[in-house]
């Protein structure tokens, strides 16, 4: 048994918006793909026969796009810990609140434990975005010369037809010269536009011509500029959450504890993590030299009787995913507070650690790829080609 069967796949088109991420997966055609399927299979092998059943449940869940990014944030590190040569128990127990944390990790006589968690960017108001299956509506729309933009002006409260929406399109853009689009956007004439009311619904559309060796290929997808989109949180916030969380869930553990969070963000910073588990840096203007200090609004700082020196580290990877497993460096943040233990650092991790209110870091000693087993520039190949 495997988590994806090798099988003869067709369909390379790429992920439509309300196709869910674990479909999508193992719908997925091209050698990209392959590279991803076969390696994912390769890494649930190296599993306990017993974790393994779980694992594939999650990766192939249809109902959650978390459930299956937070199953492979947990698959990238299992293996990136066997892969420097740890012992890895899974879900055993230890700690004194009788909850099993996800790794038990031993190597070199040392002990210590690691609990993932997924973090990811929310939208700040899905009421601004159109159903999925309306937006693949739209996308399907035959356009060969032309690349459509969007615009929300209402909602309504049911689903419109999808046929009359199409059709109207599809007329719209089959009215119209790419040459001569472009022709009038020199002269500065604004793009083309179509206005679409029905139901309660109110969308508007430009069409920009795509350049003359982009034409006439009948699979090619019609969106391509998406409304803009505002988020619900920040990236501090959101890290500092997800530490929080997991942070006494194991109650005295007695051996480093580090949280690994897969911080999945549009615009990963480094500044987001340090803000959350070291508060935020300020300069206090006095008289003479100004001082660097920061605020007690981190994860360890942020308390005065040592609640949060449990944690001996944090664990960060900026959006870890297939595409950027042997690309993104994991970065180990050390705790600040005297009382946790010293959390352990594996080759592959550069680390981050507290020094006078100044951040200081260190380059990993050995790349992210020699440890998972993968060429530098993995997945070979193009995504989309």
């Amino acid at each position: 048994m495997a988590v994806y069967v090798s099988r003869n796949r067709t369909d390379a088109s790429p992920k439509r918006a309300a196709e869910p991420d674990s479909e999508f997966f193992e719908r997925i055609a091209g050698p990209f793909w392959d590279q991803v399927r076969d390696v994912i299979n390769d890494w649930w092998s190296h599993l306990p026969a017993q974790s393994r059943p779980g694992m594939r449940s999650r990766l192939l869940d249809r109902n959650s796009g978390t459930n299956v990014f937070s199953a492979l944030w947990e698959l990238y590190l299992h293996e990136m810990l066997i892969g420097s040569g740890c012992k890895v128990a899974i879900e055993h127990s230890v700690g004194t609140t009788g909850k099993n944390p996800d790794f038990l990790v031993s190597r070199e006589g040392e002990r210590f434990v690691v609990e993932a968690i997924w973090s990811a960017q929310r939208l700040a108001d899905m009421g601004e975005q159109i159903p999925p299956p309306l937006i693949d509506a739209i996308d399907n729309v035959p356009s060969p010369n032309f690349f459509l933009s969007y615009s929300v002006h209402a909602m309504g409260s049911a689903a419109p037809s999808q046929k009359r929406l199409k059709n109207g399109l599809a007329q719209w853009l089959s009215s119209l010269d790419p040459d001569q689009v472009i022709a009038d956007c020199e002269r500065k004439v604004p793009l083309p536009r179509h206005s679409w009311q029905e139901a309660g619904w109110s969308l508007s559309f430009e069409a920009i011509p795509r350049s003359p060796g982009k034409r006439d290929d009948p699979a090619a997808r019609a969106i391509g500029v998406y409304p803009s989109i505002s988020w619900l949180d920040v990236g501090s916030d959101r890290v500092l959450d997800a530490v929080k969380k997991k942070g006494s869930r194991y109650g005295d553990l007695g051996m480093p504890f580090i949280v690994a969070v897969g911080h999945a963000a549009f615009f990963p910073e480094n500044r987001d993590v340090e803000t959350a588990l070291y508060g935020a840096s300020v300069e206090y203007v006095h008289t003479g030299t100004p001082v660097i200090g920061r605020l007690s609004n981190g994860y360890w700082n942020s308390t005065y009787d040592h609640a949060h020196g449990k944690v001996s580290g944090v664990l960060t990877v900026d959006n870890p995913a297939p595409w950027t497993w042997a690309k993104n460096s994991p970065v180990l943040w050390y705790s600040s507070d005297p009382a946790s233990f010293p959390a352990p650092v594996l080759p592959s991790w550069a680390t981050a650690q507290l020094a006078d209110a100044q951040v200081e870091r260190h380059m990993p000693t050995c790349p992210i790829q020699d440890v998972l087993g993968l060429p530098q520039l993995w997945p070979v190949g193009d995504a989309f080609p």
